[in-house]
């Protein structure tokens, strides 16, 4: 079977002007991958829409070379696509093809009550990176601290799709997706989906060393990180037979996989628990492009 995703990245909303092109070009291919690695997909090529204020010779180089090293590296190669001009800010569309065995693809549907929920990676590092260089708390918590700056900065500019995990997720999960709005918001959707809901247990949500610093010293706060989004880790609900292959699948590939909660009946919306069992009230739940 063939799986289809597309997705766009506009100049303002999805990366900062002031961002290398190199960057932009490999968050552009990189969060359809992280599409298809949700699906269970391995990539298979993509079609590239590039809208641009003008011809810059100076910008599109790394760019171009940039996107034909991922392409590369993922084995994703270009199949072909258009080059507009636009008066607006620039936008990049990529519309990427995955393959899965027949009848294998992982919806969003499937989740049961009783399965666990897991995620890959460690959540809430893009959207402390983006802080970063916009100036918000992170940067200023982290002033003297250039190496957890640029750590934070390069998950916001580069994503990391798990696609190294694609069969795991396709053996393993009843329902995934990728956390790309943010983790409280994206598992809404997917319960939404499922017709379930779910308990999330907070302090188990997997942090850097670097988001976990500035939750213990109160600097940001815990809604940040879990609704603020370009995470673009695989969130997946499994059952509890198949929990442990799933995470020795991830050991295996150098990637952690987190036990983060349970899949309940009933289609309240998600209740996420703090270290001593009480539901904290978000505010906000992930990004809204509207």
């Amino acid at each position: 079977d063939i799986v289809v995703t597309t997705d766009a990245i506009v100049e303002g909303v999805h990366y900062l002007a002031s961002d290398p092109p190199d960057t932009i070009a490999r968050k552009a291919l990189r969060v359809n991958l992280s599409d298809l690695a949700a699906k269970g997909a391995t990539p298979a090529g993509f079609v590239l829409t590039l809208a641009l204020r003008g011809k810059e010779d100076g910008w599109l180089r790394p760019f171009a070379d940039a996107l034909g090293e991922d392409a590369r590296e993922f084995a994703c190669p270009l199949l072909g696509g258009d080059t507009v001009s636009t008066p607006g800010p620039q936008m990049i569309s990529i519309t990427a093809f995955g393959r899965v065995p027949q009848g294998r693809m992982v919806g969003r549907t499937g989740a049961r009550p009783g399965d666990r929920i897991l995620v890959t990676g460690t959540i809430g590092d893009a959207a402390l990176g983006l802080d970063v260089l916009t100036g918000g708390a992170a940067a200023a918590a982290l002033a003297s601290d250039a190496a957890a700056r640029d750590a934070l900065v390069s998950r916001y500019r580069v994503p990391q799709p798990r696609n190294v995990l694609a069969r795991a997720v396709r053996d393993h999960a009843t329902a995934a997706m990728d956390v790309s709005d943010g983790l409280a918001g994206d598992l809404v959707k997917l319960c939404a989906a499922s017709a379930v809901s779910a308990t999330v247990d907070v302090a188990s949500v997997p942090l850097s060393a670097e988001a976990a610093s500035l939750i213990a010293g109160n600097l940001v706060c815990v809604e940040t990180l879990l609704a603020g989004g370009d995470d673009y880790e695989v969130l997946c609900t499994v059952p509890p037979a198949q929990v442990d292959a799933l995470i020795a699948a991830g050991r295996a590939a150098g990637l952690p996989v987190t036990v983060i909660g349970t899949i309940v009946a009933g289609t309240k919306r998600p209740r996420f628990l703090d270290g001593q069992g009480q539901e904290l009230v978000l505010r906000r739940l992930s990004y809204s492009h509207f």
